[in-house]
This record gives structure tokens, C-alpha cells and sequence, in this order.
């Protein structure tokens, strides 16, 4: 085996780079969003014996909607990606480009087995600059591929030194082999096809032998006139240990699966349920199109799903040709191989197992796949095409006829190669980008259109993506998922009628039930979600809630192991007031997936609406343990903490209050209850500095405004309060309790009796009915020396509230003024018992409460080619809210208040008095 040189490392590297290094620029595209950013594998907050538990996508095995794509080194290598970058993806493409650079010198290395150093570099030069290897290497998904690709090669060498001396056999090559073999299937399955080349290098490479020779020695065995050689037996004993082996990790990798093969839909690959001969036709067929990939990469596509290569139906059909011409090629090598024992027929031999064993997992052959054709599963049997065209460039290329020729042919194939990569990569830089060339080259694939809406809808340009969801429908009526999309389209420009129609036409799609059969094994499991986000559109109609529910409980009727359907359903049940059932929701959930912190937060949100504030904090505790930066969680409970009116929780309420801004800088509603939490421990400094962050953020904030003015007049510094209580009812006219505070500062220190006047009258307009208001506004009477009209208010206001002691009190203050005045004595209305209620104080709002519109859930956004549990959704923000909360744990703080609103009454009655 020759060494590769460092010359010969240089010039493949310098190769790789220059073909690849526009890739760096390139986003997450296409199964990278899946794979990487919906991943949380990825996180370092996810342990780490989770990758040995989930597929590659992050769902666990055990479900039905897994891939089965069972990965976990791959993923290994993406969590690296994320400790140094986080999802910055310029990191993840550049570790793809010096692992395919890795793969193209290994596989240097094994062709000096094969072919001749020149020939050797130029196989090597082509598999580093072949076009069809951009969806493995520029797509970060493709990583799977790259890394089994390395240990597949590196497993290789290391069985070819397991033949020692006189034929013997070393065992340590042998044993790391089968080390090698499992690492590569730990990074894609088809890894394990590596042992499959080893058998047949073992028998015709390493000990010479060929098919005739073969036949006729098992020939001579089986009449009883000759035995096995005993070379023959170390060879089987070799082969025996390296298939037992496999074979081991066969039923590993079965368990891990647990027997159960992935469901597809018709769609992703349509021959795999067609009859006979239609799916024996079609599947044929593919293997020339893959071939002429290889041979003419052109036009690459990035999707061959769907209406892509259309079936073959008929014997009459004239793609059978390529078939036809295919297999006879492909036989007449065959033969040429396993017949000769020349050099030439033992590296047409290997180029043939590399092109052939890898392919056998993505064949059709043994089980469906989830694709008709796709680009990046041809990366390893490339290597036995690289082989073969060094291999025939080596023979032509020593006829002196056509040495210049083949030379100037292979320059002008790796250079066209070359400049095909380079520029087939920015086809990848972004989603849109990607589907768009697709689509250039073919348009009967429902998918890719579907996929260019979703790149536009992500850029909220909704009117243009309903363009192409559209045409999705036209050119596959019965997609499900491209109605699903033109609905929720529909939904996102508040087409709700279209929505509503287009989910129907989505839900007649889908198959009927039959009776005795399994109907989670006949769909796929995301188009089940046409029930959910029906539901979330005419749940909005108050009068269909029940309707909605419904349709919940059909799709937990048809799989009732669809954790999505009890997310919403129980979502829609707390909406209906039901919260006990929207606790047996949430916790059928639980039992289906109990590491979810979503489930955990909408389960404390359940037990807020059942008034169990303990139950509801230790359920955002356990969210918060699963997912310490789960935003909601956060905030929530540290408002919980907060409203519990218990000192010992307040530092830790302030610390996940600032954990909640860390994560959302841009929220006002952190910095205001911080602010409000500042207030409660008297730490006036710090909250105006939190409520001055939120005004800043959100300029009409509401409750912020009022209390930072609140706060000033608290801490006698009403002047300042004034101009913030402008710029308040600026925003909110309307605002009852900033009205009665401006008029209050108006006329007790800016002595403007006529600005309080307007204040307290704008409240009766509003609320004639308000005592506060209207008591205020008889003060104002009695400042304007108008004693007849402040008895008549005062009348009118002791009939509004007429146990109210202190306006009893004030009546008799001004009776006993108009007398000594000599008006004539009103009759006196009776008296009552003073309630020791505070008259025209004015106390803080409230809007620390728990609010159920910030309960997260998870709104599913359907394709027919994205996960649908991968997005989680906030419904609302965390508005504020005037609610008075005045519960048994705040009697302390009334009491307080009641203290302040006697001081308050006093002085009001030294204005009445003249004082």
C-alpha cells in the first residue's frame, strides 16, 4: 500500500477548499432546520445519554413519527458545533468542509490499492470536486454521511492488513475493523455495508480467487473428490467472525428501532405502495437515474419526492431502455470482475462493490425509504464511479493516440466539475434559494413549491406564498399538507372563511377509518394536525368552541398517543372555564412525554385557574429544572412568588425576573415587575429605574405610566408624577384611577382648582357612578365657595354609597357652613355607620397577577415536509391588567392603606373646615 505524500494532501485539500469555501456563507436550510435548530439535543442543557435515546431529528425512537434515523455521533458532532457557535452556522459548514477534505485523502489512500499514484489522485481529484456531493457537504445534514464515509474507509484499511505472513490471519486489524464498522453505523446506517466489501475483497483481492475458480473448487467438495483448502478455511473462518459481527450489530440496531420500520407516506416515495409490476418497474428505473447523476450532474434538485419521476406503469414504457441498458453494463462488468484475475478486473471489481453495497439501504430493496431519489446517498458509491473513470482514463491515457485527448477530457471534466460546485452551492445559502433552483429543475414536485411558500411565509410575505402553496394544490390535488398550508395562509391574512374551507378540503383527504386496521400506520403522523389547527381557527368564534373541542377529541380518538391533541385540547378546555378537565388533558400529555417543560408550564397554568398557587409553583419548577431558560416559566412564577405576599421568595422572583430579561431584553413587562417588586421591598430608587426601562422599551405602557407616577406621588415628589400622568391619558383618555390621581396633585399642590375640576368631571362622563370621582369633585365645590352645589354633590354622592361614614361627615361639614352663612338648612339625610373604608384614596393597580393569555402552547405549523412539533408558540404577551387582587394574604397591606386613606380623609377635612 503506498503512503499518501504531503504533496498529494496539499493539492486535495487546496481542491476541497477552492470548490467549497462559498459554502461558509451558506445558512440552515431545508432538513437542517429540523436537524439543528429545532433540535434540543443540541443544547447543553439536554443530558447527554438523550442522543442515544432520540433519532437524529430528536424524536425518540419509541415513537411512531420517528425516522428511525438512528445517529447519535453525528448529533454528537453538532452539539460540539454548538458549544463553540451556538447555531451561528458558518462553524457547522466549515467542519463539513474539512471532513469531506478528510474523506478525499482516506479515499486516496484506498485507491493506491487499486490504481496507480496518477490515476489514484485524478479518482481522487474527481470525487473531491463532484457536483452531486454538494447536498452532503454544503447541507449540514450531510454530515451523517461525511463522518460514516471516514470510518467506513478507515475500517477498510485496517481489514486489508488482517492477512499476515504464509496467509495468516492478524486478528487486531480484524477486531478494530469491526470496531470501525460500528462507529460508521453509530453515524449512518449504511456504514454497516463496509463489511460487505471487506467479504469480497477478502475472497477475490486478497486470496485471488475467481468466480470459475470458486465454482469449481465447491464443485469438487460437493462430489467428495477433494477438500477445502486450508487458505479456503482461514478465509471462512476471517469472514464468519466479520459476519457474526455484523450480524450483532444488526439486531442491536433492530432493538434500537424496537422492530418497528418508519412510516412514510405515498408521497415521499409513491412506487413503494404501488402494485405490481408498477413498483418493481419504477424501482428499477431509479438505479440508471441515480447512474446518471453520477455521470452527468447537471441538474441537481434537492427534492425527487412526490410527482418528480413519474411511475412506470407499462412494459411498453421507453424508460424501460435505460433500465435495460443499465443492467447489461452493469452485468457485463460483472462478469469482466468475477471472471479474470488480472489487475484490471480486481479494481473494476472493488469500484463495482463501492458503487453498489453502499446504495443497497437507500435501494428500495430490503424496505421504503422515505425518498424517491436523493443526491446525498450517492456520496460513497461515487467513490467506486471515481474509481472506474481513473480506472479507464489510466487505460486510454497509455495509447499514444489519445493521450492528449484524455488529458485536455479529464481537465475539462474536473474543471466544469469544479466551477458546477462552486456555484451549486449558493443554491444553498438560504431556503428560497434552494427550492427556487429546484423548482427550475422540476416542477411536478408538489414539495418544492410547498417549500418555496414556507421560505416566504418565514418572511411574512404571506401574499406570495399563497401563490405557491396554490400551485402546490394544482399539482397534487390530494396533498393534504399543501392544503394545510393554504389554510393556514389563509389564516395569516385573516381570510378565515378561505382558511376554514381549504382545512376542510384538507380533512376529506384524509383516509377513512377501517374498522380492525390501525390507522396510525396509514398516515402520516403531522397530517393528523389538520384536526388541530382546524380547532385553533374556529375556536376563535366563542359560539364553536364545542365544535373545536370536538375535533380534538377525534384526533385523539385516532391516535390516542398524539400529545399535540392534548396540548390544545386542554388549551382550548381552560378557555371554556373547565379546568379540571384541562388537567386530565395536560396530564395524559405527561405520561406521553414527561420531559417536556411546555407541558409542565400549561399544567401550572391549570392549577393558577384552580386557585393552587403552591401546585401551579412547583409545576414551573419542574419546567424551569427541564429548561432553566423556558422564558414563560420564568416570568410567571416569578410573578406567582410575588402575588404570594411572602418575603423569603422575593430574591428569587427578582432573580428569574432578571434570567427573563437576560432572555428577552426587548420586554417591558420584566423591567415593570421588577419595578413592581421593588416597590413591594421599598426600594423606591430602583423601582423608578426598572419603570423608566419599560416606558422606554413601550412607551404606552400603561400600568407602568400610571405606577412610576404613582410612585412620585408616594415619595413626595408629585411635580414629577404630573407630566408622566400626561403623557398616561395621552395614551388612555379614558384612564379612571390617572385621572383621579392628576386631579388629587392638581388641587392639593399645584393649587388648580379648575384642572381638578376637569379631571373629576371627564370621570363622571365616563363613570357617573363613581363615588371616588364624584366625592372629589364636591371639593371641588367647596373650593369654589359653591356650598349649595357641594351639598347637592355630597347628597347625590352619600345616595351612591350611603354607608360611606366620611361623606356623611363631610355633608354635615357643609350644612354647618351654609347655616352660618344664613342659606336656608337642607333636610338631613340619615346618618350612617362609618364602614372605616378609605374615601378618595387611590391605590396602586394591580397587574402582577398571572394572566391567562401568556400560557405557552404549541401551535403547530404543518407541511408535508417540516416536523409539526418542532415550533412552540406564545399566544400572547404579558399585557397588563387593572384587576384588583385583594386576598386574605394581603391584609397587611390594606391595613396600610387604611392608615394612609385616614390621613388622607383628615386633611380633606381641614380644606371643608377652612383650616
Amino acid at each position: 500500500m503506498a503512503d499518501v505524500n504531503l504533496k498529494e494532501i496539499t493539492l486535495i485539500v487546496g481542491v476541497v477548499t477552492a470548490c467549497y469555501w462559498n459554502s461558509l456563507f451558506c445558512g440552515f436550510v431545508f432538513d437542517d432546520v429540523s436537524a439543528i435548530l429545532d433540535n434540543k439535543d443540541l443544547h447543553p442543557s439536554t443530558p447527554l445519554k438523550t442522543l442515544f435515546q432520540n433519532d437524529f431529528w430528536g424524536t425518540p425512537m419509541s415513537e411512531e413519527r420517528s425516522h428511525k434515523s438512528y445517529r447519535p455521533l453525528t448529533v454528537l458532532t453538532f452539539r460540539l458545533n454548538y458549544l463553540l457557535s451556538e447555531l451561528k452556522p458558518m462553524s457547522y459548514h466549515l467542519l463539513n468542509m474539512v471532513f469531506h477534505a478528510v474523506v478525499s485523502v482516506i479515499f486516496l489512500k484506498v485507491c493506491k490499492l487499486f490504481l496507480d499514484n496518477k490515476s489514484s489522485v485524478i479518482a481522487s481529484l474527481l470525487f473531491a470536486v463532484h457536483p452531486v456531493h454538494t447536498e452532503a457537504v454544503t447541507g449540514v445534514v450531510g454530515r451523517a454521511e461525511l463522518l460514516s464515509s471516514i470510518f467506513f474507509l478507515a475500517a477498510f484499511l485496517s481489514y486489508t492488513r488482517s492477512k499476515g505472513p504464509d496467509n495468516s490471519i492478524v486478528w487486531t486489524p480484524v477486531a478494530l475493523t469491526v470496531f470501525l464498522v460500528a462507529v460508521a453505523t453509530l453515524c449512518k446506517e449504511q456504514g454497516i455495508t463496509v463489511v460487505g466489501i471487506c467479504c469480497v475483497y477478502e475472497v477475490f483481492i486478497a486470496q485471488g480467487y475467481t468466480l470459475p475458480l470458486l465454482c469449481t473448487t465447491a464443485g469438487q467438495f460437493l462430489r467428495g473428490k477433494g477438500s477445502i483448502p486450508f487458505s479456503m478455511l482461514q478465509t471462512l473462518v476471517k469472514l464468519i467472525v466479520l459476519m457474526f459481527s455484523t450480524l450483532l450489530l444488526v439486531v442491536i440496531r433492530v432493538q434500537v428501532i424496537q422492530s418497528q420500520l418508519p412510516v412514510f407516506t405515498r408521497f415521499d416515495n409513491p412506487a413503494a405502495v404501488s402494485p405490481t409490476p408498477t413498483r418493481q418497474l419504477t424501482f428499477n428505473y431509479l438505479l440508471p437515474v441515480n447512474a446518471w447523476l453520477l455521470l452527468n450532474p447537471s441538474e441537481l434538485c434537492c427534492d425527487w419526492t412526490m410527482g418528480t419521476i413519474p411511475l412506470i406503469e407499462s412494459l411498453l414504457d421507453i424508460r424501460n431502455l435505460a433500465t435495460f441498458t443499465f443492467f447489461c453494463v452493469l452485468g457485463a462488468l460483472g462478469v469482466f470482475s468475477l471472471r479474470y484475475s488480472g489487475d484490471s478486473s480486481k479494481t473494476v471489481l472493488m469500484a463495482l462493490c463501492l458503487m453498489a453495497l453502499p446504495f443497497i439501504p437507500a435501494s428500495n430493496l430490503f424496505f421504503p425509504v422515505g425518498f424517491v431519489v436523493a443526491e446525498r446517498v450517492l456520496y460513497v458509491p461515487s467513490m467506486g464511479f471515481c474509481i472506474l473513470v481513473a480506472h479507464g482514463w489510466q487505460k486510454i491515457s497509455t495509447k499514444s493516440v489519445c493521450k492528449k485527448l484524455s488529458w485536455i477530457c479529464l481537465s475539462m471534466v474536473i474543471l466544469t466539475h469544479s466551477l458546477k460546485t462552486f456555484h451549486r452551492n449558493w443554491d444553498w445559502e438560504s431556503e428560497y434559494t434552494l427550492f427556487m433552483s429546484a423548482l427550475k429543475v422540476n416542477k411536478n414536485n408538489a414539495k418544492l413549491w410547498n417549500n418555496v411558500g414556507h421560505a416566504l411565509e418565514n418572511e411574512k410575505n404571506f401574499e406570495r406564498a399563497l401563490k405557491y402553496f396554490v400551485q402546490a394544490t394544482h399539482v397534487q390535488p390530494d396533498d393534504i399538507g399543501a392544503h394545510m398550508n393554504v389554510g393556514r395562509t389563509y389564516k395569516n391574512l385573516n381570510r378565515t372563511k378561505e382558511a376554514e374551507e381549504s382545512y376542510m378540503m384538507a380533512k376529506s383527504l384524509m383516509p377513512q377509518i377501517i374498522p380492525g386496521k390501525k390507522y396510525a400506520a396509514r398516515i402520516a403522523p403531522n397530517h393528523l394536525n389538520v384536526y388541530i389547527n382546524l380547532a385553533n381557527l374556529i375556536r376563535a368564534n366563542e359560539s364553536r368552541l364545542e365544535e373545536a373541542d370536538q375535533l380534538y377529541r377525534q384526533a385523539i380518538s385516532m391516535r390516542p398517543d398524539f400529545k399535540q391533541a392534548y396540548i390544545s385540547r386542554g388549551e382550548l378546555l381552560l378557555k371554556m372555564n373547565k379546568p379540571l378537565k384541562a388537567k386530565e388533558a395536560y396530564l395524559k400529555a405527561l405520561e406521553l412525554d414527561r420531559n417536556n417543560a411546555d407541558l409542565w408550564y400549561n399544567l401550572a397554568i391549570v392549577f393558577i385557574e384552580l386557585k393552587e398557587p403552591n401546585e401551579a409553583l412547583k409545576n414551573f419548577n419542574r419546567a424551569l429544572e427541564l429548561n432553566p431558560k423556558h422564558k414563560l416559566a420564568l416570568f410567571n412564577s416569578a410573578i406567582l412568588m410575588q402575588e404570594s405576599g411572602e418575603v423569603k421568595l422575593r430574591p428569587e422572583a427578582r432573580k428569574r425576573l432578571l434570567s427573563y430579561i437576560n432572555e428577552e431584553p426587548l420586554d417591558a413587562n420584566g423591567y415593570f415587575n421588577l419595578g413592581m417588586l421593588a416597590m413591594d421591598d421599598k426600594k423606591d430608587n430602583e423601582a423608578e429605574i426598572w419603570m423608566k426601562k419599560a416606558i422606554k422599551l413601550q412607551a404606552d405602557f400603561r400600568s407602568a405610566l400610571f405606577n412610576l407616577a404613582l410612585l412620585y406621588s408616594q415619595t413626595a415628589k408629585e411635580l414629577k408624577a404630573l407630566p408622566i400622568l400626561e403623557e398616561l391619558l395621552r395614551y388612555y383618555p379614558d384612564h379612571i384611577k390617572g385621572l383621579i390621581l392628576k386631579g388629587d396633585i392638581l388641587m392639593n399642590q399645584k393649587k388648580d382648582i379648575l384642572g381638578a375640576k376637569k379631571c373629576f368631571e371627564k370621570i363622571l362622563e365616563m363613570d357617573p357612578s363613581n363615588v371616588q370621582g364624584k366625592h372629589n369633585l364636591c371639593v371641588v365645590y367647596f373650593e369654589e365657595k359653591d356650598l349649595l352645589k357641594a351639598e347637592r354633590c355630597l347628597v347625590e354622592t352619600l345616595a351612591l354609597a350611603p354607608h360611606e361614614e366620611y361623606i356623611q361627615r363631610h355633608l354635615n361639614i357643609v350644612r354647618d357652613k351654609i347655616s352660618s352663612s344664613g342659606f336656608v338648612e337642607q333636610p338631613m339625610l340619615p346618618t350612617s355607620k362609618t364602614s372605616g373604608v378609605e374615601g378618595d384614596k387611590i391605590p396602586a393597580e394591580s397587574v402582577k397577577e398571572i394572566r391567562d393569555e401568556s400560557r405557552q402552547t404549541q401551535i403547530v405549523k404543518t407541511s408535508d415536509n417540516k416536523s409539526p412539533s418542532k415550533s412552540n408558540k406564545q399566544l400572547g404577551k404579558n399585557r397588563d391588567k387593572e384587576t384588583p387582587h385583594k386576598t386574605a394574604k394581603d391584609i397587611k397591606e390594606i391595613e396600610k392603606k387604611r392608615v394612609a386613606a385616614l390621613k388622607r380623609l383628615e386633611e380633606i377635612e381641614r380644606i371643608l373646615n377652612g383650616e
